[in-house]
């Protein structure tokens, strides 16, 4: 196939695409819940004859489709599955039916295009050398994330993918663009809790207990240089504390204060020491006040990274598709992604869709309940997942 040729026959097809998409977005399931969702995958599939593996990691799908000389190349193609706990408030006839969950951050569009661009690739098999392992993951938006569960179970092996790519809905994109950087582009993320256990006791009465509020307010003070002075040069790091449970009263000191935050960063070794920092700091803060903080810190994914050739793969098939004009360059995001467990094993690159139209309103951020897509842009997104997949299967086999 060449371009036109994929484009027409993406543009055959659009229609049912545009059904299977407001139909997954009308049925969202949380992390880990995805059965329906994934039914629903299986059995397009296998309408379409397209076989695979089901339960993978979960709810995780996984296929082949073999194209000519199937043993030279393998990559993968991975779409995200689950929705988020967000009650809608879009005015659409494809709003959720599911109360208090939504895909507000795209997923539907993801699995949609994945689809489309399995559908044509397995009907134009002689098009490609190598093959193509297809990715449908759950669990994405929650830890321990559903990336790290489909690895486990064996998802980059039997074949073993020589690179990865994924595809993300980018509001900051209008409709018809597409954006990539090479290299670093998303941080990890790390979940921080800090418990300060002390004897409470009435407020008026100072000498009688253990002053654990005053305790966690000079933790938190104190935690502060390491978004900044305390971080190597030229490392980005965000450290903010969401959550403050003190449950005293008015003239009651708590024995307990509970803080909640995330950590994140772009540099591993630096996560490791800055973990470290985190507790240290927060241990001898606490002791001066007589209390006792337990610091457990729950580690997220990791920094993404995408892998130069990938990426310069992926650049010089998008600019063949979409246009030079088209392709924007993307600046690094403390946001985080699981697929970031895939590019710690093997290449891969992970590159956004433009889904914006400032003119009809379609602006909303991800994550928020009047998220919502230029429907124009999966007819886009399935074409060049198509195509960036001839282009690299076929330039690194000739």
């Amino acid at each position: 196939m060449n371009k036109s040729e994929v484009k027409e026959k993406v543009s055959l097809i659009i229609n049912d695409l545009i059904s299977i998409r407001r139909h997954l977005h009308s049925t969202p399931e949380l992390s880990f819940l995805e059965e329906k969702t994934s039914k629903y995958i299986s059995r397009l599939l296998t309408e379409w004859k397209i076989p695979h593996d089901i339960n993978v990691g979960g709810y995780g799908i996984v296929g082949l489709i073999k194209g000519k000389n199937p043993d030279s190349e393998v990559i993968a193609l991975r779409a995200d599955m689950d929705a988020l706990a967000i009650t809608e408030q879009n005015k659409i006839d494809y709003k959720s039916l599911n109360s208090g969950v939504m895909h507000a951050c795209g997923h539907d569009v993801h699995m949609t295009c994945l689809l489309g661009a399995v559908k044509i690739l397995n009907e134009n098999r002689n098009s490609f050398n190598g093959t193509v392992k297809f990715i449908f993951q759950p669990a994405e938006e929650n830890l321990p994330g559903g990336a790290i569960k489909m690895i486990e179970e064996g998802v980059l092996e039997n074949p073993k993918p020589e690179m990865i790519f994924a595809q993300h809905v980018f509001p900051d994109l209008e409709v018809g663009k597409v954006g990539v950087k090479a290299g670093v582009y998303m941080a990890s993320s790390d979940e921080i809790n800090l418990y300060i256990s002390g004897k409470g006791g009435h407020a008026a009465m100072p000498d009688s207990f253990d002053n654990t509020v005053l305790a966690a307010a000079k933790i938190i003070v104190d935690l502060q240089p390491i978004n900044s002075n305390l971080a190597p040069a030229g490392v980005p790091s965000v450290l903010s504390f969401g959550k403050i449970v003190a449950d005293g009263a008015h003239n009651v000191i708590p024995s307990e204060v509970i803080i909640r935050g995330t950590f994140r960063t772009f540099d591993e070794k630096w996560r490791n020491n800055a973990h470290e920092l985190i507790r240290k700091i927060a241990t001898q803060n606490a002791s001066q006040y007589n209390t006792h903080c337990e610091v457990v810190i729950d580690k997220g994914y990791p920094v993404l990274k995408n892998d130069d050739k990938a990426t310069k793969l992926f650049r010089e098939s998008a600019i063949d598709y979409v246009g030079k004009e088209n392709l924007e360059e993307l600046k690094i995001r403390t946001t985080v992604e699981d697929f970031a467990r895939y590019t710690q094993l093997i290449p891969g690159c992970f590159y956004r869709l433009g889904i914006a139209n400032k003119e009809e309103g379609i602006t909303s951020n991800l994550h928020t309940p009047n998220f919502n897509v230029d429907e124009r842009s999966i007819e886009i997104g399935t074409g060049l997942m198509i195509w960036n997949t001839i282009k690299v299967l076929n330039t690194n086999t000739e």
